[in-house]
């Protein structure tokens, strides 16, 4: 679908010289001379890498359209994680590098979304927060419980995270995916 240049918004996704590169920022220039551009700082989905594009205002760009599918987290294999297509069943594999940090909180039987452009997996969304168990913490210091400081811990799948003091060691807790923060306790 054609649009403006200057009607991009951050997290669209445009197809551009055979790449396809999501927004990550704009800017509309309105000179005193002649007509006015957009610049656009843009992300290539599939490489990573980074580019600042000028568009002239009016200039059409192709936006995409990704396509969501519920698919089921199965196992991972060293760097590659293999999903399922809830719908039709189909089994594909993701590289971590893909799915990006939130991979450490990926769980059996887990259910993610993923978005594709021409069958393509192009980008996954994890639930926004999961439980997992506390395995290895330091113990409680008496007092220490009113303090709004925070002391490292370990969790089932190997990953260190911040905790408040008053979790111990066999704690089921809530953690936010996108950067594996402390929300809660689990009410189990």
């Amino acid at each position: 679908m054609k649009v403006n240049a200057s009607a991009l918004k951050t997290g669209n996704i445009i197809e551009h010289e055979g790449r396809l590169l999501m927004v990550m920022g704009s800017e509309i220039t309105k000179p005193g001379k002649g007509g006015a551009f957009a610049t656009h700082t843009l992300r290539d989905i599939r490489t990573g890498s980074k580019d600042v594009i000028r568009f002239r205002s009016q200039e059409g760009v192709e936006k995409v359209r990704l396509d969501d599918y519920e698919c089921q987290f199965l196992f991972s294999d060293g760097d590659l994680y293999t999903f399922m297509d809830t719908a039709t069943y189909e089994q594909f594999e993701l590289n971590g590098e893909l799915i990006g940090y939130p991979k450490v909180f990926l769980q059996d039987g887990m259910m993610v979304t993923v978005e594709k452009y021409d069958d393509e997996p192009l980008a996954l969304t994890l639930p926004d927060t999961v439980i997992m168990e506390v395995v290895e913490c330091e113990p409680v210091v008496k007092g220490q419980t009113a303090s709004s400081s925070y002391k490292p811990g370990k969790l089932e799948n190997g990953e260190r995270v911040m905790i408040p003091p008053h979790v111990e060691a066999g704690t089921r807790i809530v953690l936010k995916t996108e950067d594996g923060s402390y929300v809660e306790r689990a009410k189990d």
